[in-house]
């Protein structure tokens, strides 16, 4: 969070990027986006603690599903057959692979679906605010970490956290301060990507495509790790879940690439040429 205020302000100051000054209206403007972005974070640490990485993968799907839905009652959108039938496909591989988890822990599946709401309405909010012009993609990150930063330092001083981090013995040395400061950077970068893609897409298209990834990391977690349980039928609801994903993004990258715009008037009139004439009296006219 500190990172993203300080790289924007820097960019602000030097110009080279615009958003909006701070002023009373941006709380109304950016909420609820800083507590669902808190309660991700959260949610998201206690359930990759309880899980493995394959189920942790899987149980995520839901948040597609929960993203389609919030996105029809919130930004009143609605989405072609053939999409919603891959999101149903992604569903059901998932609870075919929740069903027969062998390490089911009731602890980590609720802290996962908490995570799963908050990530779903964390996007759809997100493209919600990025239609205020005058806050737009940097405003938003900007005042988004300025806002939650304080309070979730005052957080981690309750718990203990932050007593811990203070203490922690290896600030002494360079290739752990070095690592934690590119860590810092690059979650900079990856809430800038997040931003950027739901700006240009929609919010269910971000967090489809984002859990692409995951078919990496769920066929790698069975391997690696060794708190995966394995089971045919758990490995075949992986394998759907997976699949309706690509089909997924197949169909949204397919049709937009078949969609060609139509010229507009705008367009047309551009590609008149205007000719100048002497008339009779002398006077140069435009035709």
């Amino acid at each position: 969070m500190v990172t993203t205020v300080v790289v924007l302000y820097v960019a602000k100051a030097s110009k080279t990027v615009q958003f909006q000054d701070f002023d009373r209206s941006i709380f109304a403007k950016i909420f609820p986006l800083p507590l669902l972005y808190v309660g991700n974070h959260i949610t998201g640490l206690a359930s990759t603690k309880k899980l493995s990485l394959p189920m942790f993968t899987v149980l995520r799907k839901f948040t597609i599903l929960m993203t389609m839905m919030l996105e029809v009652y919130i930004l009143r959108k609605s989405f072609p057959k053939r999409l919603v039938y891959s999101v149903m496909t992604i569903v059901f591989g998932a609870i075919i692979a929740a069903s027969s988890d062998l390490a089911f822990d009731a602890e980590g599946y609720t802290f996962i679906l908490l995570n799963d709401a908050f990530t779903a309405a964390s996007g759809v909010y997100t493209k919600k605010k990025l239609s205020d012009q005058s806050l737009g993609k940097y405003g938003v990150l900007f005042y988004n970490a300025l806002l939650i930063v304080i309070p979730t330092l005052l957080a981690s001083a309750f718990t203990g956290d932050l007593h811990k981090a203070v203490t922690f013995e290896d600030w002494m040395k360079v290739t752990f301060v070095f690592c934690f400061l590119m860590s810092c950077l690059m979650g900079f970068v990856l809430m800038y990507s997040i931003v950027l893609c739901s700006y240009y897409n929609s919010a269910l298209t971000t967090t489809v495509v984002g859990a692409i990834k995951n078919v990496a990391v769920a066929y790698v977690g069975i391997f690696v790790g060794g708190d995966y349980l394995f089971s045919w039928t758990n490995f075949l609801g992986l394998s759907i879940c997976m699949s309706g994903g690509l089909l997924y993004s197949y169909l949204t990258f397919n049709s937009n690439s078949n969609y060609k715009p139509t010229e507009s008037k705008t367009e047309e009139a551009q590609e008149l040429k205007i000719h100048i004439a002497d008339d009779s009296t002398g006077k140069r006219s435009a035709i």
